[in-house]
């Protein structure tokens, strides 16, 4: 699949015309420049041909900031991966100097430029755009990013400078999120296992600010990691951006199959990596729970099972989950995590025949059968899994009223001890036979 990379200073409306490609909001923007900071992929179409469209941070040279010089990095990493790239440029402020610093840069690399002169509504506007002629960089395609005008013409060129279509399965591919607090190590854990500076990584908490989809094609293994924000508590969430960046990573959880939550050795399993921790749970969300920076912590013999031991409490009921003592920095066992992470994605894809539920659990369950309540005794008869992306089961039984979650647990325990869900939540329903 054709990819096409959209690049320019910044706030001249990037995100915009992304959003509008792409068809979601998913881009955050705002009026505040510097804030798309890594790069950004998505998926649009025109005219049935399809491609994958990256959005970049805005081009600055001669920043003192460390974010800026990243983005460089980052922008420069995209017209690298790019057949096509649309330089976005804005009207109101005619051509600057950092324009033509972007111009220079693109006639540096033999692929197609197409000028989009962005925030062209209205005919005085259209005049103005003449002056971008003067870039050297052939025809001019004025746009409105906001509402949308200018853009068909614009997309034509693009597709049709874009190579042909390849096959592409980058939706239908598993989705594995990686969450944590702000600065935990998520995406120089992502950089360590793809090989390449794909995140912008720095000292300063919240430098990811958006969801970000990579694909992992390597040893076997095809999915997609997904960076987030580090989530913080409500009470520290206060600039707006932060606020969409969070939300992203909400949703980011909700969207994926596997949770992969690093937590700071140094800091522990405390009570924001837990509040996440709960949220991947309560959305049935298989779970992996790196522990980074281990490399800096003063060992004894009994300092890793009692460092378990001390996640597990905190988790408590639901133990039956992955802990894997990681060094990001030093890769030390980073493709460990990423095994143990495909191996719960297959446990909470696993079905179970309805026969080998019956025939394994109905002896155990009259063996050890229910409480009597008020007298009356519950009888199950019958179980089985019911057709949902989680492991979900449906034990028939007589009073299914009478079932206590004490009970409950003991079943899904029981599940667990005989058909490996470890990492995946568990829901057992009790139905009237």
């Amino acid at each position: 699949m054709g990819i096409v990379a959209v690049v320019g200073r910044p706030n001249v409306g990037k995100s915009t015309f992304f959003n509008r490609l792409i068809k979601r909001r998913e881009a955050i923007v705002d009026a505040v420049s510097g804030v798309t900071r890594d790069r950004h992929y998505g998926k649009s179409d025109w005219n049935g041909k399809e491609f994958t469209l990256i959005d970049t941070g805005g081009y600055v040279v001669g920043s003192d900031d460390v974010f800026e010089a990243e983005i460089d990095k980052q922008v420069e990493l995209a017209i690298d991966e790019a057949d096509v790239i649309v330089f976005v440029v804005d009207v109101t402020s005619g051509i600057t100097p950092m324009d033509n610093e972007v111009a220079k840069l693109l006639r540096k690399h033999d692929k197609p430029v197409v000028l989009a002169v962005n925030k062209v509504d209205s005919n005085k506007a259209r005049l103005d755009a003449v002056e971008f002629y003067n870039l050297g960089l052939g025809e001019i395609y004025c746009i409105s990013a906001i509402n949308g005008s200018g853009t068909g013409e614009l997309l034509d060129q693009v597709v049709e400078a874009l190579p042909e279509d390849a096959v592409d399965d980058f939706d239908e591919l598993p989705k594995f999120a990686v969450v944590g607090r702000p600065n935990a190590g998520k995406s120089s854990f992502i950089n360590a296992l793809i090989g390449e500076d794909r995140y912008i990584v720095t000292d300063i908490a919240g430098t990811t600010r958006d969801s970000i989809d990579t694909r992992f094609n390597r040893f076997g293994f095809d999915f997609k990691l997904v960076d987030t924000a580090g989530i913080r508590r409500k009470a520290k969430v206060k600039e707006d951006l932060e606020f969409y960046s969070v939300m992203r990573s909400v949703r980011a959880i909700e969207n994926s199959d596997v949770i992969i939550l690093i937590l700071d050795a140094n800091r522990g399993f405390d009570s924001q990596v837990q509040n996440i921790f709960w949220l991947a749970d309560k959305n049935r969300k298989g779970i992996v729970i790196l522990v980074n920076k281990w490399d800096l912590i003063e060992k004894d013999t009994n300092t890793l099972k009692d460092y378990k031991a001390a996640i597990q409490a905190r988790i408590s009921p639901f133990t039956d989950v992955p802990i894997v003592f990681v060094s990001v920095l030093n890769k030390q066992r980073i493709y460990k995590a990423i095994e143990t992470a495909v191996e719960v994605y297959k446990n909470r894809s696993k079905r179970i025949k309805t026969r080998e539920l019956n025939d394994v659990l109905l002896p155990i369950i009259q063996n050890y059968p229910p409480p009597a309540t008020k007298g009356k005794y519950v009888k199950i008869k019958f179980i089985t899994q019911l057709p949902t992306p989680q492991p979900q089961f449906a034990f028939f039984c007589n009073l299914p009223q009478y079932v206590k979650e004490p009970y409950k647990r003991f079943l899904e325990n029981k599940l667990r001890e005989h058909f490996d869900f470890t990492g995946v939540p568990i829901s057992v329903y009790m139905r009237k036979k």
